[in-house]
């Protein structure tokens, strides 16, 4: 009998094979050689103080009950809106849709956005996630720059000139992970009318949003407001809250009333199908985000004093420049570029057992560039700063 070879489907045809870095930092966790990591970006594991009652909210005798509603159980929907009214955005409740995280959100857009083939235009530098989520649905990335001049800035030129004709959607980042940068007013607008000029929709991840390093009055605190155009706006608690483990995020829909009501109604049905967001963690939102600053606080402290600490260190005529950022969790430094960025990152691997992330994960322009996480413990921080400047210092 002949027997055809089983077909996996072209979506997942990804390429495997670690790169140089990766096998580098394989080859030494099998060594058992004691590396100093300044990637972690797993709030649960950065030894970060929080209340230790706040899991009691899902033993709620409520949960007990499965009374399934697509777009989320209300209650946990008001509590979503009066935290956008917190950053003085009036959204009904009906304006949001509860998911199980933010990529479970974006896969639920590029459904209700696109056909397969259809394109999304994303930022560059930016989260490597994309072309995974993308791809998922059948989805082809598009990027656009974000332009360096001492802050981060989006054109709306180079947007526009990126969009093909089947573009169905922007996605922006606010702020962008991990250049830390916010969208600012005349951005966000222009971003818009240019989504409403072109047919396209705005996606909008917010998840950061809560994570400024300070006040600017030309940003924007949300996306997530009637204009010209469709709009989504994610959130969740994986970040604001620094409960990844729950896996609870949401979409607010905003935009001309017409196309609102038909996204959420379309986007209902793609829920409705899934019908992913666990009970408990839906009672005990309400409690969870009133309870926001208890674990917000410890986040904000430890990002906003690792920057600090980071930027002091480097300020002593350092051939490492830290980039300007504004806001998130990432550090991007700069390294001298007669190395390559890959060089840098095994470098470090190799001679000073320091795990940092390469530049190119994020696809920035150019070379020489390495991103470390500030939620790494600041003694560890200091430790991996120090390791840098000595290597730096000796090429």
């Amino acid at each position: 009998m002949v027997r055809k070879s089983l077909r996996f489907s072209a979506r997942t045809r990804w390429n495997l094979a670690p790169n140089r870095w990766a096998r580098v930092l394989e080859e030494k966790r099998r060594a058992g050689v004691a590396l100093l990591d300044l990637t972690e970006s797993n709030p649960t594991r950065a030894r970060l103080p929080g209340p230790p009652d706040i899991l009691h909210a899902l033993a709620s005798p409520a949960a007990a009950a499965y009374a399934p509603d697509p777009r989320g159980q209300l209650r946990a929907r008001e509590a979503v809106s009066a935290d956008y009214e917190r950053r003085g955005c009036l959204l009904h409740p009906d304006q949001v849709v509860l998911t199980a995280s933010s990529s479970e959100a974006y896969a639920f857009l590029f459904k209700l956005l696109c056909d397969p083939g259809d394109r999304v235009l994303v930022p560059r530098p930016s989260y490597p996630l994309f072309d995974f989520l993308a791809g998922l649905e059948s989805v082809e990335v598009d990027s656009y720059p974000l332009r360096y001049d001492g802050e981060w800035h989006l054109s709306a030129d180079a947007a526009r000139a990126a969009i093909r004709p089947r573009t169905r959607a922007i996605v922006v980042v606010h702020p962008n992970n991990p250049t830390g940068s916010f969208l600012k007013a005349e951005e966000a607008e222009a971003v818009k009318d240019l989504a409403a000029r072109n047919g396209i929709a705005v996606v909008s991840d917010e998840v950061f949003a809560d994570f400024a390093f300070g006040l600017d009055p030309r940003r924007v605190p949300t996306l997530a407001s009637d204009g010209p155009c469709l709009a989504f706006s994610l959130g969740g608690l994986s970040k604001a809250c620094g409960l990844p483990q729950l896996k609870l995020g949401w979409i607010a829909v905003s935009g001309p009333a017409a196309l609102r009501a038909d996204a959420l109604a379309r986007l209902e049905v793609v829920a409705d199908t899934y019908l992913s967001v666990g009970t408990p963690v839906q009672e005990a939102l309400p409690s969870i985000l009133a309870r926001r600053a208890e674990l917000h606080g410890p986040i904000a402290a430890r990002v906003r004093a690792n920057r600090d600490a980071l930027a002091r260190r480097l300020d002593r005529g350092s051939a490492v420049s830290l980039l300007h950022a504004e806001g998130g969790w990432s550090a991007v430094l700069h390294l001298p570029v007669h190395a390559g960025e890959e060089d840098w990152a095994v470098r470090l691997l190799e001679e000073a057992d320091l795990v940092v992330h390469p530049g190119y994960f994020f696809e920035f322009d150019g070379e020489g560039f390495v991103v470390a996480s500030l939620l790494t413990p600041p003694e560890a921080l200091a430790e991996g700063a120090s390791r840098i400047l000595s290597r730096v210092d000796r090429a």
